[in-house]
C-alpha cells in the first residue's frame, strides 16, 4: 500500500504507472487469477459503432466532464489491469499510486422500456450480426442511442465507489472503467446488452411486426464517427484534449461513498 500525505497518494509519473500496472497484471496472470486487462492499441479508444457510443453516451453528461480526461489517460497507459463486466455491474481493478478496486452498478433495463425500444426498432435490423457489427440505419441508431431513453445509462441509473482516497463523485478510476467498458465493446459488443439485463435477439423477435424498412447503410458500411456526434450532439473527444463541453444535463450522480 502506497503511502499517503495528507490523506492524498503520492503523484506517480504516467510512464512509472503505465510500467506498474504492466507488472502487477503479469504478477497476477502468474498467480493464475483470472483478469482481462483493457489494452489499447490504437488512437482512439473506442474504434466501434457500440464503443464509440457508449464513450459518446458518458461525455453527453455534463456531470461526469470534470474526471473523463484522467480517465482517458489511465484507459492508454494500461492501468486498467482488469475489466469484469456482467448482468448490471461491471467491477475493475486500476493502477495508481496503488492497486485500487472499482465497482460500477448499472440499473437493468425496465421491461416496458426494453420492450418500447425493441418495437420501435421492428423491421429496422436485419440480421444478430448486423446488429452487433453496427451496421444500424439512421432510424434504429437514433432510438438506440436517445439520451435517456436508449440502450445506454443515464447517471442516476449508475451507482460507483473505488477504494481510493479521492472523495469526488467520480474519482479517475471510476473514470476509467467507465470507458474501460467502451474499449471492451469494441471487440465484445454483445457484453453491453449482458450489461443492461436484456437479450439483444429480442430486437430480431420484432421483425414481423415492422413496418416498411426504413432507409438503411450500405451492406458492411459501419456509421462513421460524424453520425454519433451529430447524434448526441458533441464531438467525440480526443485522448489528448478535453471532451467538447456537453449539453446540460438535469440528472445528478450519486456521491462516490467514503471510505
Amino acid at each position: 500500500m502506497a503511502s499517503y500525505y495528507n490523506g492524498w497518494a503520492p503523484y506517480v509519473t504516467v510512464a512509472s504507472r503505465r510500467a506498474d500496472a504492466i507488472r502487477e497484471t503479469l504478477k497476477l496472470k502468474e498467480a493464475g487469477k483470472n483478469i482481462a486487462p483493457v489494452i489499447v492499441d490504437t488512437r482512439a479508444l473506442a474504434t466501434t459503432f457500440w464503443g464509440k457510443a457508449w464513450c459518446q453516451n458518458l461525455e453527453s453528461y455534463s456531470d461526469y466532464a470534470y474526471r473523463l480526461p484522467r480517465g482517458r489517460s489511465y484507459v492508454r497507459n494500461r492501468a486498467v489491469m482488469d475489466l469484469q463486466i456482467a448482468s448490471g455491474t461491471v467491477t475493475g481493478l486500476v493502477r495508481g499510486a496503488s492497486t485500487y478496486q472499482v465497482k460500477v452498478q448499472i440499473t437493468p433495463v425496465r421491461k416496458p422500456h426494453w420492450d418500447s425500444i425493441c418495437q420501435d426498432c421492428a423491421g429496422g435490423i436485419d440480421s444478430l450480426v448486423e446488429l452487433l457489427q453496427g451496421r444500424l440505419s439512421t432510424t434504429v441508431m437514433e432510438r438506440v442511442c436517445r439520451e435517456g431513453a436508449g440502450l445506454f445509462p443515464k447517471p442516476s441509473e449508475i451507482k460507483f465507489s473505488c477504494n481510493c482516497p479521492d472523495y469526488a463523485d467520480m474519482c479517475k478510476h471510476v473514470a476509467a472503467v467507465l470507458y474501460g467498458v467502451g474499449a471492451r465493446l469494441d471487440g465484445s459488443p454483445e457484453m453491453l446488452f449482458r450489461l443492461r439485463a436484456v437479450d439483444e435477439r429480442d430486437l430480431l423477435s420484432h421483425l414481423e411486426l415492422g413496418a416498411p424498412q426504413p432507409a438503411r447503410l450500405g451492406a458492411g458500411k459501419a456509421l462513421e464517427a460524424d453520425d454519433l456526434s451529430a447524434l448526441f450532439g458533441l464531438e467525440m473527444a480526443t485522448d489528448e484534449g478535453a471532451p467538447t463541453t456537453p449539453p446540460q444535463t438535469k440528472a445528478k450522480v450519486r456521491a462516490k461513498p467514503k471510505g
